[in-house]
């Protein structure tokens, strides 16, 4: 039996990095319900992009929390930082994105997750209410 070349190894497969590819940009564009039943259908939900930008990650960052609450609720982490060391709660914060910032919250992310954290991000920024949401104030 011959070992797979990297030519067939399925994260190579062009019909697969297409899909993947479409799954990314509906976690970006907030297409919920699509996005949904892509991982309902077998699309890991912690996969991640070539920044180690998750599914929940990029649909915390633009603002969707709709997309963001049905990730979690389909068991995305919302713990996991991407390769700079940042986690979709600190990303929720730096963009100033209030709904998706509480469904995090209540999906059980870590507020001292990532680097920096949500908490040092909402320091840097003077937002004292978040500080409280955190129980950092």
């Amino acid at each position: 039996m011959s070992e797979p070349t990297h030519d067939t190894e399925p994260a190579h497969d062009p019909e697969v990095l297409q899909l993947a590819g479409k799954v990314f940009d509906l976690a970006r564009r907030g297409g919920t319900d699509t996005l949904a039943a892509y991982v309902d259908a077998g699309v890991p939900v912690n996969l991640t992009n070539d920044k180690g930008d998750s599914l929940l990650m990029l649909a915390a960052y633009h603002g969707h929390a709709d997309a963001v609450t049905a990730l979690l609720h389909r068991g995305a982490d919302p713990n996991r930082a991407n390769d700079r060391g940042q986690t979709p709660l600190a990303g929720a914060v730096f963009k100033g994105e209030d709904a998706v910032i509480q469904a995090l919250v209540d999906g059980g992310a870590d507020p001292t997750a990532g680097t920096p954290s949500a908490v040092d991000t909402a320091r840097m920024f003077g937002k004292d209410e978040l500080l409280k949401l955190f129980g950092a104030a």
